[in-house]
């Protein structure tokens, strides 16, 4: 049986140890804006998306080293939306990772700042990775530009902002996971399947994989924003239900979303059947998504 948490802390080990090389210097000018990246982007968090980037590589038979660079510009781009998130424009949060959000430490403007400079860098880092024949780097950052964008991130988002306060509806609900949160780690996982060099029937089977994960994923938040507390997410709890957010709790109740985000971990775990290379770290990582407790 794969151990999936001694995987995870040196991956994520790893992840850090990249992106404190490879981010702009805090003293570097403007300094103000670099600290605030910094800030943001070395507070911590799961590192699931640069994570499955590398196991994806792993599993479609392909070396996970080609896929680092790529996976830091996932995280980048990830945490540039959690900035954007959590601003008062958007769900005026104050704590992310266990430490008060960018806005309230840096200023609101320098958060909207530090936002956009993480997501141009993001392109800027894909844009240096040289993935296997056939993919071309066009190919990374197509994947990323569509999760990122209109029909991805910042589609979900303005649903999930647009349905606030209004009754719990299954289709609007799925429509929010599926851009807002599925989207980019599908991306993720089919980054590191381009980079690993699968092949088209691998490429499919993966990012279905990453699909079914990533709203897996999203509906255990739902799920702790419900039950957890502030202390033990790092993050406000029970912000969902005062706020009149569409989550699949609202939806199908504690019970019926468990059900749920079971049933899409034992089908990613199903999509993964036509791969040839290392699995385990990708079966392990969908089942402790749907088993964490923050």
């Amino acid at each position: 049986m794969f151990d999936i948490e001694p995987y995870l802390v040196r991956k994520s080990a790893l992840i850090n140890r990249e992106l404190e090389k490879h981010l702009p210097a805090a003293n570097a000018r403007p300094a103000i804006l670099h600290r605030a990246i910094r800030y943001s982007v070395l507070a911590g968090g799961k590192r699931l998306r640069p994570i499955l980037c590398l196991a994806a590589a792993e599993a479609a038979g392909g070396a996970e080293k080609n896929a680092r660079m790529p996976a830091l510009a996932i995280e980048i781009l990830h945490t540039y939306t959690l900035i954007h998130d959590d601003l008062p424009c958007m769900d005026n949060d104050e704590l992310r990772r266990g430490k008060p959000t960018s806005h309230v430490v840096f200023g609101e403007a320098n958060a909207v700042l530090a936002g956009d400079a993480l997501l141009t860098l993001a392109f800027e880092w894909l844009a240096a990775a040289a993935p296997l024949p056939p993919y071309k780097t066009g190919d990374l950052i197509r994947e990323l530009a569509h999760a990122a964008g209109s029909r991805g991130v910042i589609g979900g988002q303005v649903e999930d902002l647009a349905s606030e306060g209004k009754k719990p509806n299954a289709a609007a609900v799925k429509f929010i996971h599926l851009h807002k949160t599925a989207a980019l780690i599908r991306a993720a996982v089919r980054i590191g399947a381009i980079c690993g060099g699968a092949g088209k029937s691998e490429l499919s089977a993966l990012g279905s994989y990453g699909e079914k994960a990533g709203l897996a994923f999203q509906i255990a938040d739902d799920i702790l924003n419900e039950t957890s507390s502030p202390a033990s997410m790092g993050k406000a709890a029970g912000s969902d239900r005062a706020r009149g957010k569409m989550t699949y709790v609202a939806v199908l109740g504690l019970k019926g979303a468990k059900q749920a985000a079971g049933r899409l971990a034992r089908e990613a775990v199903r999509s993964l059947a036509p791969l040839k290379g290392n699995i385990g770290p990708l079966k392990a990582i969908v089942e402790y998504i749907v088993a964490r407790e923050k």
